[in-house]
């Protein structure tokens, strides 16, 4: 998905341990879409470089999300990652 989003709140970064035995930095963003406060909300991951990024309570950003759903223990969760993100000019 591609859109344009208000950002509620991002996350402080921190480190976390990849499959291969490296770490790798992590943080979550709330990123809203436009038209109101009663917009969708998406709870996204942002990984690696990104998660280095900082933007405030209110920036407009253009984004592209990739959704994904993993089954383990017989539940099925959707997982939400950042895979670009440009803060707008305000």
């Amino acid at each position: 998905m591609k859109s344009i989003f208000k950002v509620i709140r991002q996350g402080e970064a921190f480190a976390i341990a990849k499959q291969d035995g490296t770490q790798t930095q992590k943080c979550n963003i709330l990123l809203q879409e436009l038209g109101g406060k009663f917009e969708n909300e998406y709870i996204a991951v942002m990984l690696g470089n990104m998660a280095s990024l900082k933007f405030y309570e209110g920036d407009l950003v253009a984004a592209k999300l990739r959704f994904a759903t993993h089954e383990y223990g017989e539940q099925v969760y959707q997982d939400i990652t950042v895979q670009e993100i440009v803060k707008l000019k305000n």
